[in-house]
């Protein structure tokens, strides 16, 4: 009996080693590689609005509990994400939101993340600091305010404002910040107005 299931184990090896499992598993051929593959960047979700749209300046607070809203950043291009902790595609975006505005090099664009945990500060401050992003500025809308302005059903959420605070892009989902893509569609933002 043990050699009718040694052999038996030994022929489903051999098959599964000749075997596809669907169409498109075979190995890729020599002159075939990965670089001669267009993969789709994440930054082409990104809705460009036809002309802006104007919002609210809906307040929501920085880490001190103070009180702000976007007529404060007016004269700037601004780029709003929406996340909180418990999501892990918007916790994976933080690194790279906190690197886009030293890529994209001006003074005229600032990333504001809110976070819409329901604890706040006491939740995220710690939450940072074991992802050793300490010197990661967040600001909090608890009681999702920004939901009278941002859709926040899904959440990581990107909202590009013009200069004026105006409506300009925005995303509901994951986006590959450091992609060269959202250096270039930001600085397009910012030459445009």
């Amino acid at each position: 009996m043990k050699r009718l299931v040694s052999g038996l184990f030994s022929a489903a090896i051999l098959l599964a080693g000749s075997v596809q499992a669907y169409p498109g598993m075979e190995a890729a051929k020599e002159e075939e590689s990965a670089s001669n593959y267009d993969y789709p960047s994440t930054v082409d979700q990104i809705n460009v609005l036809p002309k802006p749209f104007p919002i609210e300046a809906v307040p929501f607070k920085d880490n001190k509990g103070n009180t702000i809203d976007f007529s404060q950043y007016k004269g700037k291009i601004i780029m709003v994400n929406m996340w909180a902790t418990w999501c892990p595609p918007c916790v994976r975006e933080l690194p790279a939101l906190s690197r886009i505005s030293a890529k994209v090099g001006s003074d005229d664009f600032e990333v504001i993340p809110v976070s819409i945990d329901e604890a706040g500060n006491s939740k995220v401050e710690p939450f940072l600091k074991r992802l050793r992003m300490e010197g990661f500025t967040t600001y909090y809308d608890q009681e999702q305010a920004l939901g009278t302005v941002f859709p926040l059903g899904t959440i990581p959420a990107t909202f590009i404002l013009n200069r004026e605070g105006e409506l300009i892009a925005f995303v509901r989902t994951f986006v590959d910040w450091d992609d060269d893509k959202a250096v270039k569609l930001i600085q397009g933002f910012l030459e445009r107005s």
